[in-house]
């Protein structure tokens, strides 16, 4: 799958995000090394501390189904700037993902590419560990 593809399918996951407070919708897409594309988008609830972000939301259904290698994420948002993952979700991303290209989108259809590793360097991770 190319990253235009990738790309539409974060923002047709935005369309199911549920931001009942912030109105702050964000849709993920994540893309298995063997081409399986798993969907996220935030949910919220009342006490902040339990929302959970589009991505972590993509990311943790593909490792309940199995899925332990991935190539990218697409992540797209209402905002007019690029936005990028918070840093929860950078350091899931790091742990469960590894160094994927992270794709990320503004609302007027242009894309920026970083690697997880320019997003989160110096990463906490298993090797910290041990």
């Amino acid at each position: 799958m190319d990253y235009d593809k990738l790309s539409q399918k974060a923002i047709e996951a935005k369309k199911l995000a549920f931001p009942p407070y912030s109105n702050f919708r964000v849709g993920a897409a994540l893309l298995t090394a063997d081409d399986k594309l798993y969907l996220g988008c935030n949910i919220e609830t009342s006490s902040y501390s339990l929302t959970i972000c589009a991505e972590r939301t993509a990311v943790f259904k593909a490792i309940s189904e199995g899925e332990r290698k991935f190539k990218a994420i697409a992540i797209a948002s209402d905002a007019e700037d690029f936005i990028s993952p918070c840093g929860a979700c950078r350091q899931v991303m790091s742990d469960l993902c590894g160094d994927i290209d992270v794709i990320m989108l503004n609302s007027k259809g242009e894309k920026r590419i970083e690697k997880m590793s320019t997003l989160l360097p110096y990463a906490f991770s298993d090797k910290d560990l041990k």
